[in-house]
């Protein structure tokens, strides 16, 4: 299991106690979970595993058309430290419930969990810092193995993705042009992870491996210390400043909001995970082939993103290089939640509901 922190701040979760949302008739979720192996494996890195597990859950059943083909699937791609069942919270899921955009009534909703994160392959199995050190075209490639060869489906209805799951979008409209019909990247640029988004990252991973602890990955406990400066840093990177400042007004407020908010997030965590989660970004550059995304494409970033900050005005330029894409930013709101609102299914829905109309296949 990866890091509580990664999983609640990176992936979607809100940081902030809020009310809960109204409840919603629940969906038949017809829910399956399996795991998929890939022998063999061979990492971009050079390196190999002789099996690769992948774990999966799907919601739904799949159609087919007249050829035999399953023509109603939808991949949905989680963030750093996530894993596929996090599309299950309510915040997300109610785009499952009858006359939803993903009504399970007529999609069939795969959510893989990417290498070393949830149930599949990753380092706290047992290698530790042994494990091949995969980057999200690896990770991309075994989804697509996942599909083809475990679920044999060939093409997708949709592909979406939040956060990590986001820059995969991108990678997918790239290493397999075509083979969804539509990507719904969100919370993400298609560019090098440089910058302020670089150097959390790499302060995390540095804070680790400077703990005494850390004895190289082959640690005898866990090196806490680097694990509390990761998770830190992690905090804020997925914070709302506007909403923080709002809900947080003083310092006493502030500083009651964030106690024991750090020790609660390094429960049942690892941190080879965590390092390996983390910088699976480093080659991660697809501005070069932009051009070569040719299926229609809605990209979907918040105003108060702190890791894609707006005032970089890097997405307005990129999506030109898109043929058939484009680009909206969320404004700040009371709905937003910071880079989480990729999770927020009720600030974006209507998107997503146009969206799938405009791509619905002739």
């Amino acid at each position: 299991m990866l890091i509580p922190f990664l999983a609640a701040v990176l992936a979607g979760a809100q940081p902030i106690s809020v009310a809960p949302a109204a409840a919603l008739p629940a969906p038949p979720l017809q829910m399956t979970e399996g795991d998929f192996t890939i022998r063999d494996f061979a990492f971009a890195s050079g390196e190999r595993l002789a099996v690769l597990r992948l774990h999966y859950t799907t919601l739904g059943v799949p159609h087919r058309d007249a050829r035999g083909k399953i023509d109603n699937a939808v991949m949905v791609l989680h963030g750093t430290g996530g894993t596929g069942r996090q599309f299950l919270l309510p915040q997300f899921a109610r785009l499952y419930g009858t006359g939803q955009p993903l009504d399970l009534a007529r999609s069939y909703v795969i959510l893989p969990d990417g290498i070393g994160h949830g149930g599949s392959s990753k380092p706290s199995d047992g290698l530790h810092a042994r494990f091949p050190h995969y980057d999200y075209a690896d990770m991309v490639r075994a989804q697509h193995a996942l599909l083809v060869d475990g679920l044999h489906i060939d093409r997708l209805r949709l592909l979406m993705g939040t956060s990590m799951g986001c820059m995969h979008a991108f990678v997918w409209g790239e290493a397999y042009p075509g083979f969804a019909r539509a990507l719904m990247p969100m919370a993400c640029l298609p560019v090098e992870i440089a910058g302020r988004n670089r150097l959390w990252r790499k302060l995390s991973i540095d804070a680790i491996k400077a703990d005494r602890a850390w004895q190289g990955g082959e640690y005898k406990a866990q090196p806490t210390a680097g694990l509390r400066t990761a998770a830190a840093l992690t905090i804020v990177a997925g914070t709302a400043p506007v909403r923080l400042q709002t809900e947080l007004p003083t310092r006493a407020a502030a500083e009651g909001w964030l106690a024991g908010r750090v020790e609660a997030r390094l429960v049942d965590g690892d941190a080879n995970d965590t390092v390996y989660a983390l910088d699976a970004s480093r080659t991660y550059d697809p501005l070069a082939g932009l051009g070569a995304i040719t299926v229609p494409v809605a990209w979907v970033n918040s105003a108060d993103d702190f890791i894609n900050p707006p005032e970089l005005g890097l997405a307005e330029k990129l999506v030109k290089q898109i043929p058939h894409a484009k680009f909206i930013l969320i404004p700040i709101s009371d709905a937003t939640r910071g880079h989480g609102t990729h999770t927020q299914a009720a600030v974006w829905k209507q998107y997503l509901k146009d969206f799938l109309t405009q791509t619905e296949p002739k």
